[in-house]
């Protein structure tokens, strides 16, 4: 088959779809992968044949961060993102897509991708990295606290699907005036219109974290994660070498792609909190941080594979990104989570949940004191012993295969319908 995939955002939400490709392509499958222009160099670093999409996630990232917890805000500059870059991105996807014969999509482009998939007459699959489109009532709509009702949580899931429907038809709308394209119906992937039934759903995380919720669409499945095979070609810098082997092993601090401007002050409290209980630290600085001078116990990287790093670590300390989240969890050691926005809190109570890492820490709250008394807990027996069976269980698993046989057996029944 020829396969499209269709993502957008943070290193995060494209590198899942590194390890899937190159699941699929052994099996005779031509891969596109279609994603921000920035990462070019890592898609093609994989052997895998790159598209590039408008927009710049960086840019994204700091409004969202600007946004923090608020729902509608979140989804404000979201749409005014997607609007500015509509009427390219559109056409970056249909050419994309051009002569694909299956299309994957994320979240971002679930309505769109659908819409061109019933266009072109051709199966499509959404895969999720966060929970967004699979209402239950087993827990809330990302961005909310768990509502201590099952009807109620599951009303949110219902809201939030309804509120996307619309921005998408809304924002689309918009685009097509401004940039006159021609009149386009849209349809949602995630209900039934007959003859074609709703879009199946991926889910790229383990089941040891979420499992399956007993009131899902049984269009529903959960894979496991997709990793990469551990890196042992990895050759880490001098700096990193010696720094490892110097001392005892460290707290690793990674932020990911959050762009924040309180940057300076987070960093300073995270210094001063690994100083007051003497732990080292690495301090993974990512997108709009400046490298600052290391020390003796402190160094500082741009970035460094997780899959090698985090098992040489006692902890992580992270903003809560399912990324990092799974491959603390892949390390099997226990994590402290500060959330800055969207699915981030989410992220932290699950973790927390499953007893691998004290309750997360909201960006707005973080403070020395708070970081000290976490990151304390955090390395209590009974946080080390769960995270370390979670990882065993985790790394047990092969998300990767079992998304390939699926989207395999699909894409065969879809075909046989036809």
């Amino acid at each position: 088959m020829n396969i499209t995939i269709l993502t957008f955002g943070s290193r995060g939400d494209v590198q899942p779809f590194l390890p899937l490709s190159l699941g699929l392509m052994p099996r005779g499958h031509k891969v596109i992968l279609a994603a921000p222009a920035r990462f070019k160099s890592l898609v093609e670093g994989h052997g895998i044949t790159f598209f590039p999409l408008a927009g710049d996630p960086e840019e994204l990232s700091r409004r969202l961060n600007d946004a923090g917890y608020n729902f509608f805000k979140l989804l404000k500059e979201l749409m005014s993102h997607a609007v500015n870059i509509g009427a390219e991105m559109m056409r970056q996807t249909d050419e994309a897509c051009r002569d694909a014969d299956l299309i994957i999509h994320a979240f971002a482009h679930a309505v769109g991708a659908h819409t061109l998939a019933r266009e072109k007459n051709i199966p499509d699959i959404h895969i999720q990295t966060f929970p967004m489109f699979t209402p239950t009532g087993d827990y809330p709509n990302i961005s909310l606290p768990n509502l201590g009702n099952r009807f109620l949580n599951r009303l949110t899931h219902t809201a939030s699907l309804k509120i996307t429907e619309l921005t998408s038809s809304l924002g689309f709308e918009q685009v097509r005036r401004r940039a006159g394209l021609p009149r386009r119906k849209l349809y949602s992937p995630f209900k039934d219109s007959p003859p074609r039934l709703r879009t199946p759903i991926l889910c790229a995380w383990s089941p040891n974290l979420i499992p399956p919720s007993s009131d899902w669409h049984p269009r529903v499945h959960v894979t496991g994660y997709y990793f990469f095979p551990y890196n042992d070609s990895y050759t880490p810098p001098n700096e990193l070498s010696r720094f490892l082997e110097s001392g005892r092993p460290p707290v690793c601090v990674s932020f990911g792609s959050m762009v924040n401007k309180n940057a300076e002050k987070f960093d300073g409290i995270i210094r001063e909190a690994l100083r007051r209980i003497n732990n080292r630290g690495i301090i993974l600085s990512g997108w709009g941080s400046e490298k600052r001078e290391s020390t003796g116990d402190l160094l500082y990287l741009e970035s460094a594979p997780h899959d090698w790093l985090l098992p040489k670590c006692k902890l992580l300390i992270h903003h809560g990104g399912a990324g990092t989240t799974s491959a603390g969890l892949r390390a099997g050691i226990p994590q402290v989570v500060v959330p800055f926005m969207a699915d981030q809190p989410f992220w932290g109570s699950r973790v927390h949940a499953i007893g691998a890492a004290p309750k997360p820490i909201r960006v707005n709250q973080l403070s020395v004191e708070w970081m000290v008394s976490a990151m304390a807990e955090a390395e209590s027996k009974n946080i080390l012993e769960r995270a370390q069976a979670t990882g065993q269980r985790i790394r047990g698993e092969d998300g990767v295969m079992d998304a390939v046989k699926w989207i395999e057996s699909y894409a065969m029944r879809f075909n046989e319908s036809v």
